[in-house]
This record gives structure tokens, sequence and C-alpha cells, in this order.
């Protein structure tokens, strides 16, 4: 997810927690107990909003983390191949293996042909 859809799930959890509290304070007002304010169907509603922004933000902030992760090792992997890196001679100084001589090949043994 992108950072507008961030901004707007945080936009859209502070609009459902301001619904939400005015709706408790305005069921308390009219004299509901905690049991019914509990089981009344609007607040479920509100509250499962609330949950599922929660979830999507945490996702989010995953995902913002494992990005931020990636390119710092992008860049220290960079920074250490640049200081590694200091010439044609760097290759062979690394640790890898120089071009294999090619094998000399073996002279034919030569076949006399006997034609009397």
């Amino acid at each position: 997810m992108n950072l507008k859809s961030k901004a707007v799930l945080e936009k859209g959890k502070k609009v459902t927690e301001e619904k939400l509290s005015a709706r408790l304070s305005s069921l308390t007002e009219k004299g509901w107990d905690e049991v019914a304010i509990k089981r009344e169907t609007v607040i479920k509603k509100l509250k499962a909003q609330i949950r599922k922004a929660d979830y999507r933000l945490a996702t989010i902030a995953a995902l913002e983390k494992i990005t931020a992760d990636n390119a710092r090792a992008k860049a220290e992997k960079l920074a250490a191949k640049k200081a590694g890196m200091e010439g044609p001679t760097a290759k062979k100084a690394k640790g890898t293996p120089a071009k294999k001589e090619k094998r000399e090949k073996k002279p034919q043994p030569v076949v006399a042909d006997d034609e009397d």
C-alpha cells in the first residue's frame, strides 16, 4: 500500500473513533446499560471498522519496515562493493579463481604403414 492510502486510513480511523465516542456518550445519556451498549449493532460496526483500520495500518507499517531494511541492505552492499573494487586486480584479490589454462593436446601416435 502506498502512503496515500495510509493517510486515508488514518483519517477514516479518526472519524470512526469520533463517531464511536459520540454514539457511546449518546447512549449513556439515554440511560443504556453497559451490556446493552456492547450488543448494539452500530457500536459493533464502528468497533469492527476501527479494528480493520488498525490491521491495515499495521500491515502498511510492516511493509514500510521491510522496504526500509531492504534499502539499507542494498546501500550497504553497494558501499561494500565500491570499497572492495579499487581496480582491475580487485577481482583476483577478492578470491575469484583465475582463468584456467588450456591443456596441451597429446601428440597422436604415428602409425607406420607397411605396404610392401
